[in-house]
């Protein structure tokens, strides 16, 4: 996917892409095929024009590329100074271009980044000088528990979305991550973040724990009943979030 993507925003703009870095699940040591995406950061030389962006873009689709090649372009000196203080720029989603978005341009993205990111084009992730802030890192994810999780809890995982697989493995999982990020210090993995419920969480939680990573990873099935499931679902998400 990587020389596939150089290959063809090369053709289109000699000289643009002067670096590419992987984060993500890949960066974490996480990533599962036909489930994880591809997340990436583009370094370029100068302000990308968003309709080459799209033609790059579209031209990797076409080709039949999988899995998603989501990410962001940015300029060096991007990666070295606070996210929140970056302009929005273009990023890419699902094969969907936005030349204004927030997309991924955020503190977990530079810390993924630093901590573990991959350079397939460019300098060695240690020599970017990559900004960090751990507190400010740490106090954002205790918000996202009540800003995000609390009204997902309320509004999703209650009603006909929760009995999804997909429910199950991004609400049990996604809790427990931000839940070990803080315990951990570091920006954690969804499988890690599973192994750490098992050992901090009531075992009466187990299950549905078991049950989100085997949706993760494969696996036989550990409910039969999905209204079950959407119970332990809500119940697990619902301890996580406020304690």
């Amino acid at each position: 996917m990587c020389t596939a993507f150089l290959t063809v925003a090369d053709r289109h703009d000699p000289g643009l892409v002067e670096g590419l870095y992987l984060q993500g699940s890949i960066a974490l040591g996480d990533y599962r095929p036909r489930v994880s995406d591809i997340d990436f950061v583009a370094v370029t030389s100068r302000a990308p024009d968003p309709r080459i962006v799209r033609t790059v873009h579209a031209e990797l689709r076409r080709a039949g590329a999988k899995p998603y090649f989501d990410g962001l372009y940015v300029r060096w000196d991007d990666l070295r100074r606070d996210p929140g203080r970056v302009p929005s720029g273009i990023a890419v989603h699902e094969w969907r271009v936005d030349p204004v978005s927030r997309f991924e341009r955020h503190l977990v993205t530079w810390h993924v980044l630093q901590q573990g990111g991959v350079a397939v084009r460019g300098p060695s992730v240690p020599t970017l000088g990559i900004y960090t802030d751990w507190q400010e890192l740490a106090d954002t994810t205790r918000r996202n528990l009540g800003d995000y999780w609390e009204p997902w809890l309320r509004r999703k995982a209650r009603g006909a979305v929760g009995l999804s697989p997909w429910a199950v493995s991004w609400g049990v999982l996604g809790v427990a991550r931000l839940r070990h990020t803080l315990a951990a210090g570091r920006v954690t993995s969804k499988s890690e973040a599973a192994e750490f419920a098992l050992g901090a969480y009531d075992k009466r939680w187990h299950r549905i724990v078991r049950e989100a990573l085997r949706i993760r990873v494969g696996g036989a099935q550990l409910y039969l009943n999905p209204w079950r499931r959407r119970a332990d679902l809500v119940g697990f998400v619902a301890e996580a979030v406020r304690g």
